[in-house]
């Protein structure tokens, strides 16, 4: 692959999956789309055929990594890919990442216009006296539309969030790496697709309650910089006191999963 097509596989990749991940968030979380409230299945599935989606359409360019954990982890692989690519990689995800975001803002623009102008949403005079969850977020740090672009914590205990993503990193990071393993070392070919897609859902059902399941760096930064960025009214803040939790675990779970499949499967 030459450095050109992984960065724009990346950069298109990532920006699919930002676009339907962010979008299944916006259209569960915001008061005037059809999907209101839809739920945790709803997101969970969503992820799931955002990733799907993303890779197969990226992986004939770049081999469709798309979160900078599975790179370090490809990396570290012994026979891995070549630690020069790796920042082209990354600037690919971080970029698409930010390209997806924005296209989520422009899919939902009046959505998020009548959410944030909302007092219900956002308090203000007039508001109703029982707090929404929004508000009770926003006065925390975190904007009330800021988990269609980023994740947070329920319970904000460091340690505990960034174990949490850890966790669902190494399973994330093991399912890609151990694909090579199947069908007589061949790999899975575009069946990997789908069995990352489900790995994912699985991983949002089972671990991401606690945070989110961010489980990607980019996935979280690049949004979170583009709400940083956005012109939206009454957005709150983007809560980067927490932003370096889905930054960190995500990269130490993909490095602690290189090095199990080191040891237990090279």
């Amino acid at each position: 692959m030459s450095s050109s097509d992984i960065f724009i596989g990346e950069t298109i990749g990532t920006a699919i999956l930002i676009l339907l991940g962010g979008g299944v968030c916006a259209a569960v979380t915001l008061k005037a789309s059809k999907a209101r409230n839809a739920g945790w299945l709803a997101i969970t599935f969503g992820w799931g055929f955002a990733v799907l989606t993303a890779v197969y359409t990226s992986a004939p360019l770049s081999g469709a990594h798309l979160n900078p954990a599975v790179t370090l982890a490809l990396a570290l692989k012994k026979d891995g890919i070549s630690w020069s690519d790796v920042p082209i990689y990354w600037g690919g995800q971080l970029l698409g990442a930010m390209i997806g975001a924005a296209l989520v803002w422009i899919a939902y623009y009046g959505q998020f216009h009548a959410h944030l102008t909302d007092k219900e949403i956002v308090g203000g005079p007039g508001a109703q006296s029982t707090k929404t969850k929004a508000v009770e977020a926003q006065e925390q740090g975190a904007g009330p539309v800021l988990g269609i672009f980023s994740t947070g914590p329920e319970i904000r205990v460091a340690w505990q969030n960034v174990a949490t993503e850890v966790i669902g990193t190494i399973v994330l990071v093991l399912a890609v790496l151990t694909q090579g393993l199947n069908d007589g070392g061949n790999g899975l070919g575009t069946l990997g697709a789908l069995i990352t897609a489900l790995v994912v859902v699985s991983i949002g059902l089972s671990l991401g309650g606690p945070t989110g399941y961010a489980i990607n760096p980019a996935r979280d930064l690049g949004p979170r910089i583009v709400h940083a960025l956005l012109p939206l009214p009454n957005k709150g803040g983007s809560d980067w006191s927490y932003a370096w939790v889905p930054v960190v675990g995500p990269l130490i779970g993909g490095a602690i999963a290189a090095g199990i499949y080191n040891v237990a499967f090279a």
